[in-house]
């Protein structure tokens, strides 16, 4: 192993870029796959409470500290009845589930996954289906969910046993409208007045709501991002978000640009950011609208969709490696640095589904994915930082020449605690790199977490769990505001001071 030129990373908590949102680390689950039956909701496993719910997997995910969980849906959404998942289990439908070809047995439904938001200590996320479902039929969800009792569905809800409204404040205005495969696809202009209309009536129903409009479903589609235009001026004073999805993918096991992907990435948070500014000028409004990327993660391995009608298919259960780990990593790093416009983002699934956990009927694995999220979700703290970054390139085949350390950095007055997530894009050559405080330093370096491998295929597996975790390496001295680390090739390290 060779060792690269140094590097240098200059933090200043003067150069802020914003605060960081507490939706920022947020998650997504979808009746899709196991993500649901089998992952979050198995009576029959020896792991499950008396509702039902997985104790492991709420253990796993406590840990990741979600800000939020969206949900039921995805491309289930846009075919689902929210009514046929409540009341008596015994009383409800079996349904096929077009989007996934699969059957839906409905025994968990909205009442079950507030019970489960509240056992994490999460947000409920909410979709209303604007596929084949109603404006009427979303602001009757919004009244089930947060009406006193007194008329039609909240008295619904207390007739199953939930008297007291749920208060859930964040609710997505259907999912990837844009998207020819969705059921009820619409155009730009269909889809902006249909949003619309269900924005108005949902916020008759709760004028606290905070409304998240349906954006374009990645940046390779053909209407991108016109799409984003035409549905924001026609809502734009309505809605207080504007969704963005991508997953990423190595199918040319091209490492060296799949290390390089943020610059994708960036681009796509900048073309969106000029077009929430645009839209902003244009309607002279002095209402702000934010991005949510509520779809994210890496997906390519396992794509399979087709659940041949059985209940909970296992489908595109992604088994994640060293090189997924840095891209997970590194687009986290992503949200720190675009904090002033991204303000909520859910990996996308929790369970099973392209997810960071695994289960069986009888044990839970954690991939190496699972690792970055909880170390951002639990470090990242207070304000993100515009650090300035000085390091050598290396050549990639898709963006061209590109830096081989990728930083992000926050910092939280209040505590006064200090979080640097770093990683060395190199296959091969360790990195030297100095930490400069510019100001307010801290006392000293407390803990430094890394992971790291030789191999960029190394995977965690029920034999061997821990074959890629983070481990605590010890801490440089900080002497007159300055440290130094030598990261190894394929690392991801951070660095928590205070």
């Amino acid at each position: 192993m060779t060792q690269l030129p140094k590097a240098d990373v200059y933090l200043d908590t003067n150069r802020v870029i914003s605060s960081i949102s507490p939706l920022l680390f947020s998650g997504f689950a979808e009746h899709m796959g196991r993500c649901i039956y089998e992952g979050i909701y198995d009576p029959e496993s020896p792991h499950a409470d008396e509702h039902g719910l997985r104790k492991d997997v709420l253990a796993a995910l406590s840990e990741m500290r979600l800000g939020a969980i969206r949900y039921p849906g995805g491309n289930f959404l846009s075919g689902y009845n929210w009514l046929d998942g409540i009341g008596p289990r015994d009383r409800r439908p079996r349904r096929r589930d077009m989007a996934w070809q699969s059957i839906e047995t409905n025994q968990f439904g909205t009442d079950e996954f507030m019970q489960f938001c509240r056992k994490l200590g999460t947000e409920p996320m909410l979709a209303v289906n604007l596929g084949t479902g109603t404006v009427q039929d979303a602001a009757n969800l919004v009244e089930y969910c947060n009406a006193p009792t007194g008329t039609s569905y909240a008295d619904l809800r207390a007739a199953n046993g939930h008297a007291d409204p749920y208060g859930v404040t964040y609710w997505c205005l259907g999912n990837e409208m844009d998207g020819p495969w969705q059921i009820g696809h619409l155009d730009a202009e269909d889809y902006g007045k249909k949003a619309r209309e269900a924005a108005k009536v949902m916020r008759y129903q709760d004028p606290n709501l905070k409304l998240v409009l349906a954006g374009s479903s990645s940046s390779w589609m053909p209407t991108y991002p016109d799409w984003d235009r035409v549905t924001l001026e026609m809502c734009w004073d309505r809605v207080d978000y504007h969704s963005m999805h991508y997953y990423a993918v190595n199918s040319d096991d091209d490492t060296p640009s799949y290390l390089a992907l943020t610059a994708r990435l960036e681009e796509f948070v900048d073309t969106l950011s000029g077009v929430l500014r645009y839209v902003k000028a244009k309607t002279r409004s002095k209402h702000d609208v934010y991005l949510s990327w509520d779809e994210w993660n890496v997906w390519f391995k396992d794509s399979s969709g087709d659940g041949k009608w059985t209940v909970a298919p296992h489908l595109s259960e992604e088994h994640y490696n060293l090189e997924d780990a840095l891209v997970v990593a590194q687009w986290m790093n992503v949200f720190l640095r675009k904090a002033d416009v991204i303000k909520s983002a859910c990996i996308a699934q929790i369970v099973n589904t392209i997810s960071p956990i695994h289960t069986t009927r009888d044990g839970l694995l954690k991939h190496t994915t699972y690792y970055p999220f909880v170390l951002f979700s639990q470090l990242a703290r207070g304000a993100a930082l515009d650090v300035a970054v000085k390091a050598p390139t290396y050549e990639t085949t898709q963006f061209g020449e590109m830096p081989l350390l990728d930083v992000g950095a926050s910092y939280d007055e209040a505590s006064g605690s200090h979080a640097i997530f770093l990683v060395n894009r190199s296959l091969t050559d360790s990195l030297p790199v100095e930490l400069h405080w510019q100001d307010r330093a801290p006392q000293s370096i407390q803990t430094v977490y890394q992971m790291a491998g030789t191999d960029p295929k190394a995977v965690n597996t029920f034999e061997n769990p821990t074959n890629i975790v983070p481990v605590k390496i010890d801490a440089p001295a900080l002497q007159d505001g300055h440290a130094t680390l030598v990261l190894p090739p394929l690392s991801f390290t951070v660095v928590d001071a205070c």
